[in-house]
């Protein structure tokens, strides 16, 4: 479980192709205070920490990971978002978010606008029902707050400190970015009556 605050924002070292699947090594901050096992959130897609040394954590990447959300896109020197698990008695600023990447989207539009940022993101319809003007969406393991909802479409208005202690300083249009929905929408439509 996270909460879509970003923790870091780690580079990565490499992604290598290994068989049916593929190794994420990322420059992490904390990588010297995680465990072999620990879960770590990046670009809100939750990863296994499988080898770590003072300066860098590996991940083990299965092929369908890579099909379904935007790691495949990352190259060596990409700005990633990083959050480890939530731990008991931590503070919940943002949503709860699982880190299981629901899908894509592809930003349409990043303005500055002053100090602050707009950033336009074309949704799925299967992100797009569960979202409402003021709610929350996961993106790139960033809890943001809806701030329009367009027909096709999900705007945000991005302050500053959110832009700079994020990955999404270095994003651009046309990009992918995984999108994780409210799990508080999704289970409230499982259980509505057919």
């Amino acid at each position: 479980m996270f909460t879509g605050l970003v923790e870091a924002v780690g580079e990565v070292v490499a992604l290598e192709t290994r068989g049916e699947q593929a190794r994420l090594v990322v420059k992490a901050s904390f990588a010297a205070e995680v465990e072999l096992g620990d879960s770590v959130a990046i670009n809100g897609c939750c990863l296994t920490v499988v080898e770590f040394d003072e300066a860098t954590l590996a991940f083990d990447i299965l092929r369908q990971t890579l099909a379904v959300t935007s790691l495949g896109d990352v190259r060596e020197g990409s700005l990633v978002n990083l959050e480890r698990a939530l731990a008991v008695g931590d503070r919940l600023g943002g949503h709860f978010v699982q880190g299981h990447v629901d899908d894509v989207g592809v930003i349409l539009d990043l303005s500055e606008v002053g100090q602050d940022h707009r950033y336009e993101v074309k949704l799925p319809a299967s992100i797009h029902k569960y979202c409402i003007p003021k709610g929350a969406l996961c993106l790139d393991g960033v809890s943001l707050t809806l701030a329009e909802l367009t027909e096709e479409s999900a705007i945000f208005w991005i302050i500053p400190h959110t832009f700079t202690g994020t990955s999404l300083q270095g994003k651009k249009v046309g990009d992918r970015v995984n999108l994780e929905a409210d799990m508080l929408a999704k289970y409230v439509e499982k259980l509505r009556p057919s």
